[in-house]
């Protein structure tokens, strides 16, 4: 049943909880003790191999730079995998599903448990750009 679970789309619309336990870059995949791989839905980050692909935004930042960032907004390193994501142990977060996002990953719009809008938090890291094709989330303060 895990497997199945961890495989699985959360339907659009669908609200759903995300304890992160895997981080691989700067909008997403993380992985979900509950079982959702997320992608942060509305920005955009580079490649782990340091590329950007062609139809969305490039940041500046390095790709390690960006998911050094989330990594921290999810509680801090506590190793690698042999995949290379890094392991955390994050707050959880309350997300919302924008459907399938390639792969075997969710979209979604979530907020830590301060109430910060997640993507929000990650383009005031300057590490990740807005990408203005998908974004539907809040006005970033």
């Amino acid at each position: 049943m895990l497997a199945l679970l961890a495989a699985s789309i959360v339907a659009s619309g669908q609200p759903f909880t995300c304890t992160p336990t895997h981080v691989w870059d700067g909008d997403g995949p993380v992985w979900c003790a509950e079982g959702p791989h997320l992608r942060i839905a509305g920005i955009a980050a580079r490649e782990m191999d340091g590329t950007c692909r062609t139809n969305q935004p490039c940041p500046a930042a390095s790709a390690i730079d960006a998911r050094d960032a989330l990594v921290q907004l999810m509680g801090g390193a506590r190793g690698t995998i042999s995949t290379g994501h890094v392991v955390v142990r994050g707050p959880r977060l309350t997300c919302r599903s924008e459907g399938g996002a390639g792969g075997n990953r969710t979209a979604a719009w979530c907020r830590l448990p301060s109430g910060a809008d997640l993507s929000c938090a990650m383009i005031k890291t300057g590490t990740v750009l807005r990408w203005d094709r998908y974004w539907k989330g809040p006005a970033c303060r």
